[in-house]
């Protein structure tokens, strides 16, 4: 969780608003099937309806302040990974850091799966 104090009060965000806005951001770029997630028992890799997808993401919070993100995603058969990768790794930081003021250290994207 994350704790803003200003002269108004105190504004706390939890992880799944991050999670939440991650998975919002990061679907909403070219190339992007899908958040990928696994079943808690380790069974196949699934990709997750819509209101499930912040389950495809892992947030953890540093000591500046700043949080870190772990993407799991599926892709388009045939677009490039490098491009989609950068282009998640900048809506991400730029939606989050936009929407929360929280700066956002680093996004990490691990291409789960590729659709055809």
């Amino acid at each position: 969780m994350v704790n803003i104090t200003n002269d108004m009060g105190n504004i706390s965000i939890t992880s799944e608003v991050f999670m939440n806005l991650a998975g919002d951001a990061a679907t909403s770029c070219f190339g992007v099937k899908g958040m990928a997630g696994r079943s808690k028992e380790g069974g196949p890799l699934q990709l997750l309806r819509r209101e499930s997808m912040s389950k495809g993401v892992g947030v953890s919070f540093n000591d500046d302040g700043s949080i870190s993100l772990e993407l799991h995603i599926g892709v388009d058969h045939g677009v490039n990974i490098c491009a989609v990768s950068r282009s998640i790794m900048n809506e991400v930081s730029y939606k989050l850091s936009k929407s929360t003021g929280v700066p956002v250290k680093r996004v990490d994207v691990y291409i789960d799966t590729i659709i055809g």
